[in-house]
């Protein structure tokens, strides 16, 4: 049951500050993806990303975070979120892997995920990865002024849903984020509309759906981090970070 608290609001000034650290992640995943290829391990990925944030004076959110031991989330084929980056784990034809990365920036995180395609892709993979992102982008466009918290998710339940028969993860939704890389709400990614917090200008939070070609039944490895679908089903993640402004959403980690 939601509480009706506001959602930390965040000035002009921190919201541009965001939009740095959000302009680091941009670029470590837009790297990631030219790198991503067959014989390249996740490690190796991994070893990218945090060269690339901290050559911008940043730090990883992800390093340390609760023990978690990488820079970035690097989740292969059945595995949802979560994944630990690993030189054993390497890259072939068809996989799907997706990436999600954070940086701090002068006290502010960015938070951001994409899937891609490793060489010759399976063609439902690549649905899925778009219908993935398509109710990503809808829930994007419900973050705006004088709303409620879940009008964003009621946007992404039914823009996967309109995408196909696709499994929709329930345990694991967008957040909040600024000054902390999770902080309240957390933003289910399905429900009704008009509960939750009101969006106000400034408020600025992950959004991120996960979607799978099977069940959304889930299962947390013995590594207490790495999360795959209970079926063995091919799982994508997308995330943004946005910001709630008068002029609509500002996505605070696209590139320019």
């Amino acid at each position: 049951m939601f509480r009706r608290n506001r959602i930390e609001v965040k000035s002009q000034g921190e919201l541009e500050a965001m939009r740095a650290a959000g302009l680091v992640v941009a670029r470590t995943l837009a790297l990631i993806g030219e790198a991503a290829k067959p014989g390249v391990s996740t490690a190796e990925l991994d070893e990218l990303a945090e060269q690339t944030i901290r050559d911008a004076g940043a730090v990883p959110s992800f390093k340390g975070y609760h023990g978690f031991p990488a820079s970035i989330c690097a989740s292969v084929n059945e595995q949802i979120v979560h994944g630990i980056p690993s030189p054993n784990t390497v890259l072939a034809d068809g996989d799907l892997i997706s990436v999600d990365c954070g940086a701090i920036l002068d006290g502010w995180h960015g938070d951001s995920a994409v899937t891609l395609a490793i060489s010759a892709p399976v063609p439902e993979d690549l649905a899925l990865s778009e219908a993935t992102k398509a109710a990503m982008w809808a829930g994007v466009k419900a973050a705006v002024p004088g709303g409620r918290l879940t009008d964003i998710s009621h946007a992404v339940q039914t823009a996967a849903e309109r995408a196909g028969d696709y499994g929709q993860i329930v345990e694991y939704g967008g957040h909040g984020i600024g000054r902390e890389m999770h902080m309240e709400p957390f933003l289910p990614n399905l429900g009704n509309p008009g509960k939750g917090p009101r969006l106000e200008v400034g408020v600025t939070l992950a959004i991120e759906p996960m979607l799978t070609r099977g069940s959304g039944e889930t299962v947390e490895l013995d590594d207490g981090w790495t999360v795959v679908t209970a079926d063995g089903s091919r799982a994508a993640h997308w995330e943004h970070t946005v910001a709630v402004t008068a002029d609509g959403p500002w996505v605070l980690t696209a590139p320019e």
